[in-house]
């Protein structure tokens, strides 16, 4: 009975690589993740991936498979006593292994694997802290991020892990994962039902098992047969109907970001609030609002950038539910700034000349002049009348200002 309780995603949990549906290009035989088990080298990494492909399952595997101790942590609620309790677990450890090792002990304990979820919401300090014991080998930290991990991770420990990408689930990976819950379920799916199930679910393995539940629950106990209308009842949860990465979460993403391009703040704040209702990650929502800054609202208001880069930052260390407000000020700031997309064009019409003629010769006067021979060669002089691009794009006009 304790089992049944237990959400089907984590029931159907694989443990081996071999049990794990999708992700070939690091766990099949002779890839990355399958080579660190096999030979037990474990590196700290970042599994960077979207919600649902595994990134939780495979750290537990790693860490299961290699002997090692586990200790999973979510940078949203841990902080530091959380870290020091495992740092102290670890060295505990390892200290008793050296004793038992000096008589005639055949090994020492393996260093523990911590897993940290959303390791990006750990701030600058909290990082730093991790570096000398992943530097040293104390832990072995496996991060999970949605998000490109250089965005939020600071350099120094972003060094000192090796980072893998990890994939949507495809069509075919999904239906294997939802046959699988439904014979757990004991339930049947037809096939337009497993279709639906799969495209619905977006590449996202834990929504698919989530959705297919919720379906299996509100089944007739008479009939075990789900049909494609009781499925969709069951997208009636609030919950599913908002997947951060499913359609809904593009969908109203794209209406917010339209919504302040048309200068309708209105629109702009509700579509916000139904992000931040729903649970968004608000550095998303912080995020595409400093690419609008200078995307969308670009030189008619160089502020605007300034403030997104201030509501990034006010959500990056305040956080829900308090950078709610923070995010509807930016937003009704670059929803009624003045537009301007001559620079983000401009910039784009000079990266289309790059790469279609390549690196063209620079002229002379605008080269650096390091030594006498270069000088007298005319580089560095700065004497230069008029265009100044490479000779073959002489007169060409990539910033055109509207007047």
């Amino acid at each position: 009975m304790a089992d049944r309780r237990r959400p089907l995603a984590d029931r159907l949990r694989p443990t081996t690589l071999a049990e794990v549906v999708g992700q070939r290009h690091l766990v099949a035989a002779g890839k990355p993740l399958f080579q660190m088990v096999s030979s037990n080298t474990v590196q700290s990494m970042i599994l960077w991936g979207p919600p649902g492909v595994g990134k939780t399952t495979l750290a537990r595997i790693i860490a299961h498979s290699t002997g090692r101790a586990f200790h999973e942590l979510s940078a949203v609620s841990a902080g530091k006593d959380e870290l020091r309790a495992v740092v102290a677990a670890a060295r505990r450890d390892s200290g008793a292994a050296r004793d038992l090792f000096s008589l005639n002990a055949p090994e020492q304990t393996a260093a523990p694997v911590l897993f940290l979820d959303e390791i990006h919401r750990f701030n600058k300090a909290q990082q730093d802290f991790l570096l000398p014991f992943v530097e040293d080998g104390t832990i072995i930290l496996i991060g999970a991020k949605t998000e490109n991990p250089s965005f939020e991770v600071i350099p120094a420990l972003l060094s000192r892990l090796r980072v893998f990408v990890l994939e949507n689930l495809t069509e075919d990976d999904l239906r294997a994962i939802i046959r699988r819950g439904a014979a757990l379920l004991k339930v049947t799916l037809g096939q337009e039902s497993l279709d639906f199930l799969a495209a619905f679910a977006n590449g996202d393995g834990r929504a698919a098992l989530n959705l297919l539940e919720s379906a299996a629950e509100l089944c007739a106990q008479e009939s075990r047969s789900l049909s494609l209308s009781q499925i969709k009842n069951a997208l009636q949860s609030k919950h599913l109907r908002y997947d951060r990465t499913g359609e809904e979460h593009y969908n109203t993403i794209s209406a917010y970001i339209k919504s302040m391009r048309a200068s309708d703040p209105d629109a702009a704040l509700y579509y916000l609030a139904r992000m931040v209702n729903a649970g968004e990650d608000p550095l998303f929502i912080a995020r595409r609002m400093v690419i609008f800054a200078s995307e969308d609202v670009g030189i008619a208001d160089a502020n605007a950038l300034v403030v997104a880069n201030a509501v990034f930052r006010a959500a990056e260390t305040i956080g829900y539910p308090e950078c709610q407000i923070n995010l509807a000020h930016g937003t009704v700031y670059l929803a009624t700034a003045p537009k301007s997309r001559e620079s983000y064009e401009a910039y784009f019409a000079a990266l289309g000349d790059v790469q279609k003629m390549g690196n063209l010769p620079i002229p002379l006067p605008l080269r650096n002049a390091p030594t006498s021979l270069m000088c007298e060669l005319g580089c560095g002089s700065d004497e230069i009348g008029g265009d100044r691009l490479p000779e073959a794009l002489k007169g060409r006009r990539y910033l055109v200002r509207n007047r």
